[in-house]
């Protein structure tokens, strides 16, 4: 069956060297804070975790802005939780073909992933459809030509970043993203979001708001 998606491809760049030094015992507490964020964060936006990678996991949605909405909002949080270690990411939207319910078949899925090898520490890549589509808090560099293994032509790709939130910003309550105001969703009780997901999610748990694990 043929459907649209977007994917993003996640890991964290430097993981190798950070096993050498540190051992096994602190490599299983940062799998575990990586995967505990992005289990939350896929199911508050709608993303599906279709697979896990090591240390990183494949990403998918029907909604191109969730999946960049979340890697960024990985991306500021493992900064926070775990600086030694820095996220990278690969991103690209289209048509696929779904295989025996649980796999994804299509030139989409295999430009996320190399895009994932190719970028750098704290890089968000993603191709011109997905920058698009994406939430007015994230900025993007101007597409350029970019080779790709296993492409024979090259491929229009950006940088995603979270936008600086300028004079007059807000902290998301739920993702902690600090976003400007003007790109944020009003809530309840003046409370503002950086998207609907965030803003049910605040609705929805009322006694347990925001995130507050870190290492």
């Amino acid at each position: 069956m043929r459907v649209d998606r977007c994917f993003a491809f996640i890991d964290l760049s430097g993981f190798t060297a950070f096993t050498d030094r540190h051992g096994d015992e602190r490599v299983v507490v940062v799998l575990a804070e990586l995967r505990t964020a992005l289990r939350e964060a896929a199911a508050r936006r709608g993303v599906r975790v279709v697979k896990w990678l090591g240390d990183g996991a494949m990403l998918s949605s029907t909604m191109t802005d969730a999946v960049s909405a979340l890697v960024v909002e990985i991306d500021h949080r493992m900064r926070t939780a775990i600086p030694s270690l820095a996220v990278r990411a690969g991103l690209d939207c289209g048509p696929v073909i779904m295989f025996e319910g649980d796999d994804y078949i299509g030139r989409c899925v295999n430009l996320a992933s190399r895009l994932c090898d190719q970028a750098g520490s704290h890089e968000i890549l993603a191709t011109e459809p997905v920058m698009a589509r994406r939430p007015a808090w994230i900025d993007a560099e101007e597409c350029q030509p970019r080779l790709v293994r296993g492409l024979e032509h090259p491929v229009a790709v950006t940088t995603l970043s979270l936008s600086e939130p300028g004079s007059d910003p807000i902290t998301d309550p739920v993702c902690q993203l600090p976003i400007a105001r003007a790109h944020a969703v009003r809530g309840e009780d003046d409370q503002w979001f950086c998207s609907e997901a965030c803003a049910g999610t605040w609705r929805e748990r009322p006694g347990d708001h925001g995130l507050t694990t870190a290492i």
